[in-house]
């Protein structure tokens, strides 16, 4: 079986040519399938909500599937389910894939050649369906009102039965139906499940087969309020929106085979199935949207970078050559092997977000391009949390940003620890008494005199490491002051801080105009005392 789904694995190169089917022994089965030749896959997200870490990680294994192999990402939304569609999550949605770097090629906002993106702007085609089948004896009226389904449902959990609609409604005559029809007696459409379910090959389970008519009810495909449901939808869908392959999570694994029956009863070809193991929580627990800060936009909040959450939600999982730390979207793309994902759940530990989202920004400060976005973005930070301290306009020059992302990268796990109290002195110039110094020093003038002299030499471009060395000059230079002091005189002068980078590093990172500024203050000081 392995063997075989390696071989689903490699035909993939040749999908976009031909169709290929693989006769078993004694089950014809169809491992690898196009619809027109194409690879098109779709992310089918329900606007019941927004998009949260579940829903990201299937969206970015359909994209990277559809990159793999020079096809289609589509956005398809599943709001058939009008009483618990949230206002605002539809459009929040598309922003946070195209947000995450995963943007679609069709979708309700971009549209494309097989919309409209959205089942509720599809209901004429569900409805043409559903009556196709009833007219083929597929399916059928069900009029049982909600009291006796509640009934049975009682009943089958008294006796210790799983509940199951008893079918009653499918030996109805005509006659009957079309009176009930002409009353206007409240129905829904149950497609007529049949046994001789058909073994298929799923992209990650293998060799599967559900005989559902022995152990479900007649499944409701269209609701009394003309919608459809996710059986019926999903499959019409699939089919005109000509999808070749199906990734979804694996709690669907158990329904395949029943949409199997329909597509075999609508006579269509369905695409290949690949079910994706479930995202779960580091303990085991599985993710629930009541866990707040799963939602892709709280993260975006947080300032946490697209790329992280890619790269952490990937590395968890499997489906790829590599496991490590620190991918991009281009490296996943190369790096991905469907032969390798796994049937085991994937556990993610957000506790290593931080580390992860330290390591990408760092790419961005080291990509040029990037880095300016990026100062773009924390000139608007330190505005925001320093409007009225900011005492030199020079503090949000590029070259001068540029320079504190450069010495901090590596360090830092998110642009917003930057304006931190922590980095406050890099935009803020430090306060500090008489007092303070006097607890360090009688020699604060002298000191001060001797690092800017050593500052001047330098010149523009000061050197950590030289600067190292010339601060412990300056500490043999002094007479009673000690190496230890003379840094902790230097960091209040700096930061007003007691601890933090280096005073080297302070210092280069501040450039020799902001150092004069915060020295001066210090000579005025002496001079005052």
């Amino acid at each position: 079986m392995k063997l075989l789904t390696q071989r689903c694995v490699q035909c993939l190169t040749a999908v976009r040519y031909r169709r290929v089917n693989i006769n078993l022994n004694i089950h014809l089965m169809r491992c690898c399938s196009t619809v027109q030749g194409e690879v098109r896959v779709r992310f089918g997200p329900s606007p019941t909500g927004f998009l949260h870490l579940g829903g990201l990680r299937t969206a970015l294994y359909n994209y990277i599937f559809a990159k793999k192999y020079g096809g289609s990402f589509i956005l398809r939304l599943e709001d058939t389910d009008q009483s618990r569609v949230v206002p605002g999550a539809a459009g929040s949605i598309e922003e946070m894939l195209d947000w995450a770097g995963i943007p679609p090629d069709e979708s309700p906002r971009r549209g494309g050649p097989v919309g409209p993106y959205m089942q509720s702007q599809r209901l004429d085609l569900y409805s043409r369906t559903a009556q196709q089948l009833v007219e083929s004896n597929h399916a059928y009226y069900c009029f049982c009102s909600s009291q006796r389904l509640e009934l049975l449902k009682k009943e089958a959990l008294r006796t210790g039965q799983t509940p199951r609609y008893d079918n009653r409604c499918s030996h109805l005559r005509a006659e009957q139906v079309h009176e009930k029809l002409a009353q206007g007696v409240p129905h829904v459409i149950r497609f007529r499940l049949e046994e001789g379910a058909e073994p298929f090959q799923d992209l990650v389970f293998g060799l599967n087969h559900h005989e559902v008519a022995q152990v479900e009810g007649d499944p409701v495909i269209m609701k009394a309020d003309g919608f459809p449901t996710y059986h019926l939808a999903n499959v019409v869908d699939d089919h005109y929106m000509r999808i070749s392959h199906v990734l979804r999570g694996s709690e669907w694994l158990i329904s395949t085979s029943k949409h199997l029956l329909m597509y075999r009863a609508l006579g269509w070809q369905p695409p290949t199935f690949g079910h994706l193991p479930l995202l779960m929580n580091k303990d085991g627990s599985k993710l629930s949207k009541r866990q707040g800060d799963i939602f892709i936009q709280s993260f975006q909040t947080d300032g946490v970078l697209p790329e992280a959450l890619l790269d952490i939600t990937t590395h968890c999982g499997s489906g790829f050559n590599t496991s490590r730390i620190g991918r991009r979207i281009d490296e996943l793309i190369s790096e991905f092997n469907p032969s390798k994902i796994t049937t085991h759940s994937a556990m993610l530990d957000l506790e290593k977000l931080p580390e992860v989202n330290r390591i990408h920004l760092k790419h961005r400060i080291e990509d040029e391009d990037q880095c300016r976005l990026l100062i773009k973005d924390l000139q608007e930070l330190i505005k925001q949390a320093y409007p009225a301290e900011i005492q030199d306009a020079e503090i949000l020059h590029e070259d001068y940003i540029r320079r504190m992302l450069q010495f901090r990268k590596g360090h830092i796990s998110s642009l917003k620890e930057l304006v931190s109290p922590a980095y406050s002195y890099m935009w803020v110039r430090p306060s500090f008494s008489n007092q303070q110094v006097a607890a360090l020093t009688t020699e604060a003038q002298h000191i001060t005199s001797l690092v800017l002299k050593i500052v001047a030499e330098r010149g523009e471009e000061l050197d950590l490491d030289q600067l190292s060395k010339d601060l412990k000059t300056v500490a043999k230079q002094t007479k009673a002051t000690k190496y230890r002091e003379v840094m902790k005189l230097l960091r209040l002068a700096l930061s007003g801080l007691q601890q933090g980078p280096s005073v080297a590093e302070m210092m280069v990172s501040l450039g020799p105009a902001e150092i004069s500024h915060r020295f001066q203050k210090l000579v005025q000081l002496s001079e005052t005392s």
